[in-house]
């Protein structure tokens, strides 16, 4: 099933999504496919994206939706867990990874206030599997004061991602950036037209390396015990 085509064939609850994210949605999501996977979502609204996913994913995937607003328990049904709590609140998305395990995704598209997206991404970063992928949508909002966001504001996720790429390459700056756990287990950030994605891959041992001579049968190390 496409993504796109579900969308606007889509006779169910309400969708809201804007349409540049489609090709954004199968090129990250389509790997994702073909095993169950623990997806969770960060806002629900009208509770169409979440019967989207559960159709899109492995029947046998777990999928979670989260929201402030009580009236989205309405949208639990077989297949879809939903749980009511503040996205900022740290002990609340605790008791998530405690109650589901680690997501494999994790989907943030809940109130965009730049306060509700930095405390959300800090708690659960470090919590979804080694090999998961956080993915942050409507990142046009961190530029709106409504939001608390501004082009300037240090504390937008827009200008901590950017931060977050000399983290990445912390091994190549020379002493200026300090290697991380960020820098040993994520792969990449993704910036695309108002998304963010934040990649993992397990614990990566990064070296320069040589082929051919007496020293070819070095291998790039990645560990992912």
């Amino acid at each position: 099933m496409d993504l796109w085509e579900y969308f606007n064939n889509n006779e169910g609850k309400k969708i809201t999504k804007w349409s540049h994210y489609f090709p954004v949605y199968e090129k990250h999501f389509g790997p994702l496919r073909d095993k169950p996977i623990k997806l969770l979502e960060i806002g629900i609204l009208n509770g169409g994206s979440l019967e989207m996913w559960r159709k899109y994913f492995h029947p046998d995937s777990v999928i979670v939706g989260i929201d402030i607003n009580p009236d989205c328990k309405q949208h639990e049904q077989e297949g879809i867990h939903v749980r009511i709590g503040d996205q900022s609140d740290p002990e609340f998305l605790k008791s998530l990874v405690e109650e589901f395990g680690e997501f494999d995704l994790v989907l943030d598209d809940g109130s965009h206030h730049v306060d509700h997206v930095n405390k959300t991404f800090q708690v659960l970063y470090p919590l979804i599997d080694k090999n998961g992928m956080y993915f942050i949508e409507d990142t046009h909002a961190a530029y709106w004061d409504s939001h608390g966001g501004g082009l300037d504001v240090p504390e937008s996720i827009n200008n901590i991602s950017k931060n977050l790429v000399d983290v990445l390459n912390a091994d190549h700056t020379r002493g200026a950036v300090q290697p991380t756990l960020f820098t040993r287990t994520t792969t990449s950030i993704t910036f695309y037209d108002s998304i963010i994605i934040f990649q993992k891959g397990g614990v990566i041992d990064k070296r320069p390396m040589e082929i051919g001579g007496p020293k070819s049968d070095e291998v790039l190390i990645i560990r992912t015990d």
